[in-house]
């Protein structure tokens, strides 16, 4: 099989270790069939696009609506050589798949509105499935509704005029889009468990995602929830798109 792509820019090497092992787990890929690419740490290598099943776009610290004295040059960077590599990926209808930052870039890019009105704080989120999600082959056998886990500050306000919407939430209308008919995004995050979520709390407790003292209501939140549905998504992407 050829392998996938994950596009990841965490920092951390703690968090960013087990992201790449999240993803890996509820895909069912391998460290053989995931190449990871730590963007944060170095400019983007050359892709061969011909030699992959498919790319996925992990979450990020990053708000791709951060103005620029927020930003730095290394986010400049990333940013740039994401939306290179967006050119192509939607020109080619490549199977990609991104998640939560992922949402934001391919918003961005192909001409939707990305603000700060709908952010959605750290916990699970319940998803509902449009008609074109039910019908959507990524999401065959999913329920009309499912739990996920979310926590960021921006997200897609106005969708993009390419793109096909295929879930929504009662804080957060776009929670996954399609363009075209193989390239994907979602607002919430496929790849995380309870573990990683709390992992995710502990890393980023000061980023202004919740205040101190709301860490134990924040704990108690995400424990309470069965986010596994969520995960699904991410084995029918692999399931769909592999190809040899």
């Amino acid at each position: 099989m050829k392998p996938f792509v994950l596009l990841a820019t965490r920092a951390d090497d703690d968090v960013a270790d087990a992201e790449y092992e999240a993803f890996c787990r509820h895909s069912g890929l391998d460290e053989a069939d995931l190449r990871r690419v730590r963007l944060e740490a170095a400019p983007m290598p050359d892709l061969d696009l011909d030699a992959v099943s498919g790319v996925i776009l992990g979450g990020s610290p990053y708000d791709t609506t951060a103005c620029r004295e927020q930003r730095g040059r290394t986010q400049d960077r990333v940013e740039a050589e994401i939306a290179r590599l967006l050119d192509e990926i939607v020109a080619r209808d490549l199977p990609f798949l991104g998640a939560c930052y992922g949402i934001g870039t391919l918003g961005a890019h192909q001409g939707g509105v990305v603000d700060r009105r709908y952010g959605e704080p750290v916990g699970p989120a319940r998803i509902t499935l449009t008609a074109h999600g039910r019908a959507d082959p990524l999401l065959a056998g999913m329920p009309a509704q499912f739990d996920a886990y979310v926590g960021h500050k921006e997200a897609c306000r106005v969708l993009p005029p390419t793109a096909v919407l295929l879930a929504t939430s009662a804080r957060c209308p776009v929670q996954m889009f399609r363009v075209g008919r193989n390239v994907y995004a979602t607002q919430f995050h496929p790849e995380l468990d309870r573990p990683g979520i709390l992992g995710r709390i502990r890393a980023y407790s000061g980023y202004g995602y919740f205040a101190d003292h709301e860490v134990d209501e924040v704990v108690a939140r995400v424990t309470a929830a069965d986010v596994s549905l969520a995960h699904r998504v991410l084995a029918a992407f692999v399931a769909l798109h592999a190809r040899d």
